[in-house]
């Protein structure tokens, strides 16, 4: 098993990046979140999963161990593959993912590309104790905050304001206060809409 590589970054593309350990040039398939945190110096460390196929062995890597932990629990659903939790961890910030299940919030899991209502229910049924025991997460809070969240969108949308404008905005709000009201969610998104 390789867990972690340290060298030399000679290719970054946004899906991947090669690492030149000691002469061997590993390729090695990254989120998008991962690449927003690879410096641009000439030496990285990245974490890895090493996953084995019949046809391919393939390197996952990541900026943080947390985001390889969630890519390893994501793994466990079925129905989840390499490509969709490389997905899901390009899609969204690996807190989110962490909330959604934690809250049980179907939606947001749903709304990244590729996952379907059974699938998204799969992986909260299948994730939400682990994830709320190993984070140690206030299962009422992470309710609340959604719930905050929700009710900011509906009051949004009675306003006029289209659905999928808001809920860029009112998520950029919630990740930077997540105690955050319902009011003041509302206050903040009609300034930014």
């Amino acid at each position: 098993m390789i867990a972690q590589l340290q060298g030399r970054l000679v290719e970054k593309n946004p899906t991947e990046v090669v690492i030149d350990c000691g002469g061997v040039g590993y390729h090695v398939h990254i989120s998008l979140h991962t690449f927003s945190l690879i410096p641009n110096s000439e030496n990285i460390k990245l974490y890895t999963h090493l996953q084995i196929k019949e046809d391919a062995h393939t390197l996952y890597g990541f900026a943080e161990k947390s985001e390889r932990e969630i890519f390893r629990m994501l793994l466990s659903v079925s129905g989840i593959g390499a490509g969709i939790a490389r997905t899901m961890l390009s899609s969204i910030e690996p807190k989110q993912i962490i909330n959604a299940i934690a809250s049980g919030d179907v939606g947001v899991i749903q709304s990244i590309k590729g996952i379907g209502n059974k699938t998204a229910q799969r992986v909260i049924l299948d994730l939400k104790e682990k994830i709320v025991k190993l984070y140690d997460i206030d299962e009422v809070f992470a309710a609340q905050n959604n719930r905050n969240r929700d009710e900011a969108l509906s009051a949004l949308e009675v306003l006029g304001f289209v659905r999928k404008a808001s809920e860029k905005v009112v998520e950029k709000i919630v990740k930077e206060d997540p105690e955050a009201t319902v009011e003041t969610i509302i206050k903040k998104a009609l300034k930014s809409l």
